[in-house]
């Protein structure tokens, strides 16, 4: 099998690493040689030109080099990673990706395209880096029907509540030290505000339940309004907030949301910290298993993309032929399943009200929530600090009974509109994971 890299930052170069350093296990395991014939790099170094592998500056001329098997796209972005990959596969080549993005946005194209060529497309490094999440959904766990997955899916995030948490620093000061440190970009819009980890969770869902992939249904919320006072308040219940991505299905559809969630300290994925990745998955036969480790790194991610390499070598043509598994797990998709509006789901929450230190305040707080059928099953009220002391504010922290958002939401404005209420009511959701309580 002849190999074709294009892009060799990180992710390439660890590929491109990985393929030469370990080529004789490799061979071993798939029982041919796995050449890499054709490299395409904005930068190229001095070394590769002796190294007698093709190096271009172009992508397209992988695509269309009549030597290369296989493409492996590690350019990122849409474009030109869309026009790459179907350019690969009009011309009968297998396809592998790193990219998430790519994928969810625009992988019901790229493969319905792989279907007609009869080629290929595999992604395990989208998703989680070194973790094999995908295979485990598509293999490990076929026989069972998935009834939720819930993961940690991005590093940068859950760098910084870590730090927050455990080092009481501010978002401001974490955020650009994840900067310096190389865990966030320049612009960290995509990993504070909850984008990347959309991405990887559409794909998530698509193979968990076999749906055809949404990225634009994910509802999607960040981290940045999140204070080391909320994290100390949930510590105090028994709970960490963790940056998930969840989908579920129940009777009504499938809840497909990122956002920032209490969980409770005693299960795993709460004590996942740093830039670590972690996925529950509960299935009906399995119960609830555990899938942890970096979720990405030059190596890690580059382990992913040459597993894909391998099982591409292994299968050979018959690949898209139904010899293999389908890109999306299953090979007729359901389209009866509906995605749920955020306010459709049910969850418990944790409410921090910002109140006017008045008598019976709590008393009308209480009362209101009561009309809406919301039970209070904890509290916490301090006393005023630093600024608060002058303005006669005082913090009051709520957990509630699980209820329906949008009535959540309805119960929330009445609220705010309280004159012993001041400003906004900071609200995350809170999760009990059944079955993840090792």
């Amino acid at each position: 099998m002849r190999i074709g890299i294009c892009g060799l930052g990180t992710v390439g170069g660890g590929t491109y690493s990985l393929l030469n350093s370990k080529k004789a296990e490799i061979t071993r395991r798939v029982g041919m040689d796995l050449t890499i014939v054709h490299v395409a790099t904005r930068h190229p170094a001095p070394e590769l030109a002796k190294s007698g592998i093709r190096v271009s500056t172009n992508v397209f001329d992988v695509a269309n080099d009549p030597d290369v098997d296989i493409l492996v796209e590690l350019i990122g972005g849409y474009e030109p990673a869309l026009e790459l990959v179907l350019l690969a596969i009009e011309n009968g080549k297998d396809v592998v990706t790193a990219n998430k993005a790519l994928i969810a946005v625009h992988g019901n194209t790229i493969f319905e395209a792989a279907r007609k060529k009869g080629v290929a497309v595999s992604y395990e490094s989208a998703v989680a880096g070194g973790i094999p999440i995908i295979k485990a959904l598509r293999e490990g766990l076929a026989a069972n029907s998935i009834q939720w997955l819930a993961g940690i899916i991005n590093g940068t995030s859950n760098y910084i509540l870590t730090e927050m948490g455990e080092n009481s620093r501010d978002f401001p000061e974490v955020l650009k030290e994840a900067q310096q440190l190389g865990y966030a970009e320049a612009d960290p819009t995509f990993d504070v505000e909850g984008i990347d980890a959309a991405h990887k969770l559409a794909i998530l869902a698509s193979n968990a339940f076999g749906i055809a992939l949404q990225f634009e249904r994910v509802y999607t919320e960040g981290i940045s309004h999140i204070t080391t006072a909320d994290i100390a308040y949930a510590e105090e219940l028994g709970y960490r907030i963790k940056h998930l991505g969840i989908t579920r299905i129940t009777e009504l559809g499938i809840e497909l949301r990122v956002h920032p969630t209490l969980i409770s300290e005693q299960v795993l994925i709460a004590n996942v910290n740093g830039v670590m990745n972690a996925v529950v998955v509960k299935g009906d036969s399995s119960g609830s298993t555990l899938y942890y480790g970096a979720g990405a790194g030059a190596e890690a991610t580059a382990s992913s993309v040459v597993a894909d390499i391998i099982d591409i070598a292994r299968a050979g043509r018959d690949v898209a032929q139904g010899a293999s598994i389908p890109p999306l797990a299953f090979m007729a998709l359901r389209n009866d399943l509906k995605i749920l509006d955020i306010t459709e789901i049910e969850s418990e929450y944790y409410l921090r009200i910002s109140a006017r230190d008045r008598v019976g305040v709590f008393a009308k707080i209480s009362q209101v929530l009561t009309n809406y059928g919301i039970n209070i099953e904890a509290v916490i009220q301090k006393e005023p600090h630093g600024e608060d002391i002058e303005k006669g504010i005082v913090p009051i922290v709520l957990l509630t009974s699980r209820i329906n958002e949008a009535t959540m939401d309805v119960a929330i404005a009445v609220i705010e509109g309280l004159d012993e209420v001041a400003g906004e009511i900071m609200r995350i959701r809170v999760e009990q994971f059944d079955g993840e309580n090792g």
